[in-house]
């Protein structure tokens, strides 16, 4: 089992609003999920492309309920529940938001605008930021040439800030984001397959096109406490407690990819959109 987080841990992302875990997960879990991920006709079939304002685009696909595939016992492992648990402000029970699959090609995988999820979610009437979370798993590496992600570290104390359209995304005003790196560091968040990052809902960040020849995957889980009750989501899944499973369940269990009839969020229905 994966030790629990450190009190210095802890102290660290509130302080930074965020935290990175190396090696959460190990080269052959890392290894299995990329496997199945590449070849998932579900998630090619129900991923879509978002125009950034240079109108490059990065493709995802976007779904609620965890199930007990490779991404679901991923999202539902010990090591995962318990580390958000620990973050977390509250004491209800842990539920999942979302989960996403990035995949940002060579050369063509555009940049997402400077943003806070919770200039997202906020449309969505969660009334409490401090109890939702996103957690970003790098399935490659992630390097500045590839277009990783930056972080203002410290943004998350800012609160929530304005946010427009950008391109077909949702951004952050450029007139704080400036201010805030007046006086808060910059940070490239560099992974290797594995790492994990742990993020505010807050927290200022952003990433650029990959203008290199490696892809870049991720995959990034949004969790909420059970008690921030949102009053504009038709999901469930956001106020249902997480069934967790085992950590070896990565390994062990005969997962494969999606099923075909997952909760997906289409392009249409996407609210960052609108």
């Amino acid at each position: 089992m994966f030790p629990t987080l450190s009190a210095e841990q802890i102290a660290t992302y509130h302080r930074d609003g965020y935290l990175i875990i190396r090696s959460l997960f190990n080269e052959e879990e890392i290894t299995r999920l990329h496997s199945v991920a590449t070849e998932d006709s579900a998630i090619s079939k129900n991923s879509y492309d978002l125009n950034d304002q240079s109108g490059k685009r990065t493709k995802l696909a976007l779904w609620f309920t965890p199930g007990d595939d490779i991404y679901g016992l991923l999202t539902r492992s010990e090591r995962m529940v318990n580390s958000v648990n620990q973050l977390l402000d509250g004491t209800a029970p842990v539920c999942h938001f979302h989960s996403k699959l990035m995949q940002k090609e060579p050369r063509v995988g555009g940049a997402w605008e400077w943003h806070q999820d919770y200039g997202y979610w906020y449309k969505n009437e969660f009334l409490l930021p401090d109890q939702m979370i996103s957690v970003m798993v790098a399935i490659t590496q992630a390097t500045q040439e590839n277009g990783c992600l930056q972080v203002i570290k410290g943004s998350h104390r800012l609160g929530r800030v304005e946010h427009g359209t950008a391109g077909e995304q949702v951004g952050a005003s450029q007139r704080y984001v400036d201010l805030a790196l007046k006086t808060m560091e910059l940070v490239y968040v560099e992974l290797e397959p594995g790492d994990t990052l742990f993020f505010h809902s807050n927290l200022l960040h952003r990433s650029a096109a990959n203008e290199s020849e490696q892809s870049r995957w991720s995959l990034i889980s949004a969790y909420n406490r059970q008690s921030n009750v949102p009053y504009n989501e038709k999901s469930t899944a956001c106020i249902t407690p997480l069934e967790v499973v085992p950590d070896e369940g990565l390994l062990q269990a005969e997962a494969a990819g999606i099923a075909a009839g997952a909760d997906f969020l289409s392009k249409e229905t996407d609210v960052s959109l609108k």
